[in-house]
């Protein structure tokens, strides 16, 4: 048996009763690295916490190993139950949808269990969920990279009166372009895009379409660390959002849309100034 299992948004803590018993059960279990993270990340005590609450080892799975080296995983999942970790809920990245299908097609049987995904938790705003257009994902520019396929979509969802929830970029373990043009694979530090890296972009890009999809003065809703005891929720302007500072990550990022009297109440209490 392949477990997937959602872990939550905040700490080792949010695992469901059913995830844990699952986990316990495992010969082997593993935990993903690269599509989002837990408040404490990846590092050794993090790690740490997990194990000593689920009473097991576990066993970092990055990008490339999910991505390239997934036969792996799949074929200890032939012969004993092997547990694969997801932060939030296991659907929230198309890679452990890739995952299932494999495991499918190996034979191999598979069991979810579901989490808390930033896709419902942004809910604490006061926004209604069901009120959301497309999701769209806002990746980091670069000198000679600087997508704007997101601008478009924005743009549907707020002429349909929809709000939009941006997923910022994470940057982990990313190779060095540099170095391997030299035929060496070093990786980068971890990058967590900001709310105001995003905020930027979305200026930069609104200045060159110049098709009016939303300004300065749009309203948005800037979340940090969301599901954790710390988390900080901000409804303001874009220009208003400039100027705070969201602390450590993860962050994500609401462009609203037509709102509703009890979303407006519910945005008022986490507005820097009457919106």
């Amino acid at each position: 048996m392949l477990y997937i299992i959602g872990l939550g948004l905040g700490d080792e803590k949010d695992i469901t009763l059913r995830g844990l018993e699952a986990v316990r059960s495992c010969h082997k279990v593993y935990v993903e690295a690269y599509t989002s993270l837990l408040s404490f990340g990846v590092s050794s005590d993090g790690l740490s916490k997990l194990e000593k609450l689920y009473g097991k080892a576990v066993t970092v799975a990055d990008r490339e190993m999910v991505e390239e080296k997934a036969d792996a995983i799949l074929s200890e999942a032939v012969e004993s139950d092997v547990g694969f970790l997801v932060v939030g809920d296991p659907f929230g990245a198309t890679t452990h949808t890739d995952l299932v299908i494999r495991a499918k097609k190996l034979g191999v049987q598979v069991q979810v269990i579901h989490n808390a995904s930033v896709m419902n938790a942004v809910g604490v705003c006061g926004l209604q969920l069901y009120r959301f257009g497309e999701t769209v994902s806002i990746p980091f520019f670069t000198e000679s990279w600087r997508p704007d396929s997101f601008y478009e979509k924005i743009q549907k969802n707020r002429q349909l009166g929809l709000h939009t929830l941006c997923l910022l970029d994470i940057q982990v373990k990313e190779p060095s372009l540099e170095h391997l043009c030299r035929g060496k694979k070093v990786y980068l530090p971890p990058r967590f895009m900001t709310v105001n890296t995003a905020l930027h972009q979305l200026l930069e890009v609104e200045q060159v379409r110049a098709e009016q999809a939303y300004s300065e003065e749009s309203k948005c809703v800037g979340i940090a660390r969301l599901g954790s005891v710390d988390q900080m929720v901000v409804a303001g302007s874009i220009k208003d959002l400039l100027g705070v500072d969201f602390g450590p990550p993860l962050h994500c990022l609401i462009i609203v849309g037509h709102t509703h009297d009890l979303e407006d109440e519910m945005l008022q209490l986490y507005a820097l100034r009457p919106l």
